[in-house]
């Protein structure tokens, strides 16, 4: 169940970990779009199917493999790193620099991660473009996770092995609820970020991962605001 934002109940966090694409910067920004129409265009020339088959296919792998290269890799054997650098190849001016936010993020005390699903390229252009770049430790991305997205348990294992990440003492910041299933049970607080002035009832805010609404401590659509309030009661 979630619940109203007590900032001394991040008073314990030591690391700040933060998903990417629809979280470090907002939904309504949209450019993801342009990544998934590459993702569209590269099934298609890759099986010579038209778009929409491309398409249906790309969302089925997506589904049953946790991302579109998982799915590729495991049916078509494909080069990982041609993947990633053609749907990556994408207009980050979209992106606007987001101040109020990176002087959030700096203030926050330990350290802090990107933990994407996509690559350390794409990550840095992004956060680069919104002026957060700076603020972060490190980027752990689908290359350090053995090309194993989220949500595989051996995924987070992967990353609080490498960066010596207690989950007690760790709060991780998600788009996608099931992403956020086993950092809760590896004691992380956990916060979905949800478009802006999204307001639902709190069970269609689950409407695409329905069983995870235990997985998830705090919603909001306002992340620098967010963190703010934290920074502040510290």
């Amino acid at each position: 169940m979630t619940q109203t934002l007590d900032p001394s109940r991040f008073a314990h966090v030591t690391d700040w970990v933060f998903d990417l694409d629809n979280t470090l910067y907002p939904h309504h920004t949209n450019l993801f779009s342009q990544i998934d129409v590459r993702m569209t265009a590269y099934v298609s020339e890759l099986l010579t199917l038209s778009r929409e088959d491309a398409r249906k296919l790309q969302k089925d792998l997506y589904r049953e493999y946790g991302t579109t290269l998982n799915g590729l890799m495991n049916r078509y054997g494909i080069d990982p790193d041609d993947f990633l650098m053609k749907v990556h190849d994408i207009d980050y001016s979209w992106l606007v620099p987001d101040p109020v936010l990176g002087a959030a993020i700096r203030q926050l005390p330990g350290r802090r991660f990107i933990f994407t699903n996509g690559d350390r390229t794409h990550a840095e252009r992004a956060a680069r473009q919104l002026g957060i770049l700076d603020h972060f430790d490190d980027i752990f991305d689908i290359v350090a996770a053995g090309l194993t997205p989220k949500p595989s348990l051996k995924t987070y294992e992967k990353f609080t092995a490498l960066h010596s990440v207690i989950g007690e003492k760790a709060v991780m910041f998600e788009d996608i609820a099931r992403n956020l299933a086993v950092p809760k049970k590896m004691g992380m607080t956990t916060v979905l970020v949800v478009p802006n002035n999204f307001e639902p009832t709190f069970s269609e805010i689950w409407e695409s991962d329905p069983d995870h609404e235990d997985d998830v401590d705090y919603v909001t659509d306002d992340l620098a605001g967010f963190l703010e309030r934290i920074v502040a009661d510290r």
